[in-house]
């Protein structure tokens, strides 16, 4: 998912966000002694993504808190689940409690997002990418809860292949001009994408044999022959506008993949309570 010193130091940056000089509430009303529980409870249906970050919040803030995984990343729950519990001392519990969740309600809401368009694919070849729209910093996070709804991660930066974008191809003076640029330049163990939008793009990039070829925002039957076009010389991404309302049309086309920008940065946060428990 990420590496262990990486989640720590996010986790830190996260709680000393929050917590500042103190969390002058709860000082106010415990004296730091008082034990208890509090239990993770989903209010919607969801799949799970992130439990371990928010088991681990709590540890950051104290090592002697136990924490108890009812529910694995991967897991589909109904509203009413107890996802996890927490138990120790409840002074840290609930200082902890606004970071643990806002990290586990978008996790799990980029996972519950994701599975709804894996599961409109169900029956096609197509796969479901994300994209690099993240929250700085988060993205690890981002692409691992996608990973857990069954989508697959596109580049995790910029380091992860080449991507000829409109941009590129203004600066570069045209698509073959572009990749031929580019196919000098980085190891052959990278893949070369080239971003078109119209139909002559595309035979374009096809000769100018890129590795990948998406179609951005281009109507289903453009789509279709496009992919009748390129018959297999390259992989093909659809890209721009695409909706649950429209994913499966689009895959009917024939696409290798679908890249949805929505699953990241338009991803509803699960609605998930931390409760404690009154013995």
């Amino acid at each position: 998912m990420i590496q262990e010193f990486r989640l720590k130091q996010l986790i830190h940056a996260a709680l000393e966000e929050d917590i500042g000089s103190g969390d002058v509430t709860t000082r106010a009303i415990l004296t730091g002694d008082e034990s208890g529980t509090a239990e993770a409870i989903s209010k919607d249906d969801i799949i799970i993504a992130g439990i371990g970050v928010f088991t681990e919040v709590f540890l950051s803030i104290d090592a002697t808190i136990r924490c108890e995984t009812v529910m694995g990343d991967g897991t589909p729950v109904t509203a009413g689940t107890v996802c996890a519990r927490v138990t120790g001392n409840l002074q840290h519990i609930l200082t902890a409690e606004r970071v643990a969740l806002n990290f586990l309600q978008r996790m799990c809401g980029i996972a519950t997002l994701t599975r709804r368009y894996v599961d409109a694919l169900k029956g096609t070849k197509t796969k479901l990418l994300d994209t690099r729209k993240t929250i700085p910093c988060l993205r690890d996070l981002d692409k691992y809860a996608v990973r857990v709804g069954g989508g697959h991660n596109h580049r995790m930066g910029l380091y992860g292949g080449a991507m000829i974008k409109d941009n590129h191809i203004t600066a570069a003076g045209g698509i073959t001009r572009a990749v031929s640029m580019v196919s000098r330049k980085i190891p052959p163990t990278l893949k070369i994408e080239v971003e078109t939008k119209t139909l002559g793009e595309v035979e374009e990039a096809v000769s100018a044999r890129a590795d990948i070829i998406m179609l951005d925002n281009m109507h289903v039957a453009d789509m279709k022959r496009a992919v009748s076009i390129i018959d297999g010389r390259a992989l093909t991404e659809a890209s721009g506008n695409v909706t649950l309302a429209n994913v499966r049309e689009i895959a009917e086309t024939g696409v290798d993949f679908i890249s949805v920008g929505a699953i990241t940065h338009s991803a509803p946060a699960a609605d998930i309570s931390l409760n404690v428990v009154v013995e």
